[in-house]
């Protein structure tokens, strides 16, 4: 098993996604690409991520192959990128590890450890989501932080009409109202309105990697998990986080 990577930063802005939410996880290769889909620690969200074959410069596995990995010292593997480096990742089955090279002016060699993480992976929810809003990552990730100046949880709602981020707290409360057609609004429709409360950190952490200029997607149903979803260059991450029932 071999992955070329042209451009390792992509593949680090790719790894700090994952890793703002899980420690570890397995990554299945395959001759179509990469893929991970874990739960955070605490059981409460859900990462789904997936980088096609075409995103590599190359991919070489005749064998699907799983890579149980630690994120953290991975990450910090991964931080030490330089500009224009090219990335190859390989496997060395006898010694149970992965190599990481990194080739730029220099030849670098990192050899890590795998992990035996088990071989089951969650189940993706089947969720009947009732409203969709696509807006711009940088408008939504303004929103939250907004409202995490006055409260740890975060509301969000959606109706035909606007997308809604309110807050509450002992310091003040906050109302974010954005109308169908404004320009942060890619698309928005709604079956029915939608309306759900989440933790604050883990709205940021699961926003944190997208683009401000890239569209996230949001799929909401009153009181149950929200999926939130984005792309990182070829890279596609969707995040599941379970709501915390309001006391009105």
């Amino acid at each position: 098993m071999e992955l070329v990577i042209e451009d390792a930063r992509f593949f680090k802005s790719c790894i700090d996604a994952i890793a703002n939410l899980v420690d570890e996880g397995n990554f299945e290769v395959s001759d179509k690409g990469v893929h991970l889909r874990s739960m955070d620690p605490s059981q409460i969200a859900m990462i789904d991520f997936s980088i096609p074959k075409d995103a590599f410069a190359s991919l070489d596995c005749t064998e699907s192959v799983t890579l149980g990995i630690g994120l953290v010292d991975f990450g910090k593997v991964l931080a030490r990128t330089r500009a224009g480096e090219k990335l190859t990742i390989s496997l060395e089955e006898k010694e149970n590890k992965f190599v990481l090279e990194f080739a730029g002016d220099s030849k670098r060699r990192f050899k890590m450890p795998l992990l035996d993480l088990g071989s089951s992976s969650p189940k993706e929810p089947g969720i009947p989501f009732d409203a969709s809003v696509k807006v711009k990552g940088g408008s939504f990730k303004d929103m939250i932080r907004d409202a995490g100046l006055l409260s740890s949880h975060v509301i969000l709602s959606c109706n035909n009409d606007n997308f809604v981020v309110e807050a509450r707290g002992d310091s003040g409360e906050l109302v974010t109202e954005t109308q169908k057609g404004a320009p942060s609004i890619v698309e928005l429709s709604a079956k029915n309105p939608a309306r759900a409360m989440f933790p604050y950190e883990y709205l940021d952490d699961m926003t944190r990697a997208c683009p401000d200029d890239a569209v996230l997607s949001l799929d909401l149903k009153t009181d149950a998990p929200v999926r939130l979803s984005y792309d990182v260059g070829k890279a596609k991450l969707a995040y599941y986080l379970a709501p915390r029932v309001e006391n009105i």
